[in-house]
């Protein structure tokens, strides 16, 4: 992470995140250095700063990323619904600079999701996991984003595929819990930003982790500070979890 004030662009400045990261920004004794919205081509106004952080929108990414490139900065992606086009030119863009993409900024879930691998290696397959999440009633998927995330980190420390394992919206007469199974469940209601546990059930006892967020402005501050870690990162992918120096 870089000492010095680091001069940030914003992609996507005028929505709810954005204006977030303004503050994060400032609040880190960083410089907002321009904000970007659809429409003309950013390039030039990011060559004016440091590092970019993207909170747009899956149209205008393959854009962004290409006025990244062109102006030789590092960017944070946490524009979430994603294609493959949009994987691919990740891919494209991370050998020429450092690129950093995340579903969650959120430096607590990002070492819950480390916890979770570990406990889930350890235990081994005669845990059942069950992952819990619940978020504001105006949310419309699920499971949310945080909740996948999750039960990738522990289809990951098990060293299996979450697409062939997963369970969700289970009524009736679903029939008997299959031995290896990652469940979801989620629940809407009020205005709960996000809460998530992943609840480890084996014989005779329980183990929970859990991560509550009480305000959206952590995402806006684990954005900045991941960020501002990528400013003279060699080209390549990165995660959160390298800001936090999580290992593998």
């Amino acid at each position: 992470m870089t000492d010095r004030t680091a001069r940030f662009a914003v992609l996507g400045h005028k929505g709810r995140m954005g204006r977030a990261l303004a503050t994060a920004i400032e609040q880190a004794g960083h410089e907002f250095c321009v904000g970007v919205d659809l429409g003309g081509d950013p390039a030039p106004l990011l060559g004016q700063c440091d590092v970019a952080v993207d909170f747009s929108a899956p149209g205008a990414l393959l854009s962004n990323l290409a006025a990244a490139r062109r102006a030789g900065i590092p960017i944070l992606i946490g524009t979430t619904g994603l294609a493959d086009e949009h994987w691919a030119a990740i891919e494209e863009a991370a050998q020429a600079i450092p690129v950093l993409q995340t579903g969650n900024t959120s430096l607590g879930i990002t070492l819950l999701a480390a916890l979770v691998r570990q406990a889930a290696a350890r235990l081994g397959p005669d845990w059942d996991i069950e992952i819990v999440e619940m978020h504001h009633r105006g949310k419309v998927d699920a499971p949310s984003g945080t909740a996948k995330l999750l039960g990738e980190a522990a289809a990951t420390g098990r060293g299996i595929e979450l697409a062939q394992h997963r369970e969700a919206g289970r009524d009736g007469q679903s029939g008997a819990r299959a031995r290896g199974a990652i469940g979801f469940a989620s629940l809407r209601g009020g205005t709960v930003p996000g809460e998530h546990s992943v609840i480890f059930a084996g014989e005779d006892e329980r183990l929970s982790l859990a991560h509550c967020a009480q305000d959206r402005m952590i995402f806006a501050r684990g954005a900045v500070r991941g960020a501002a870690w990528l400013i003279g990162r060699a080209a390549g992918r990165y995660t959160m979890e390298d800001v936090l120096d999580l290992g593998s």
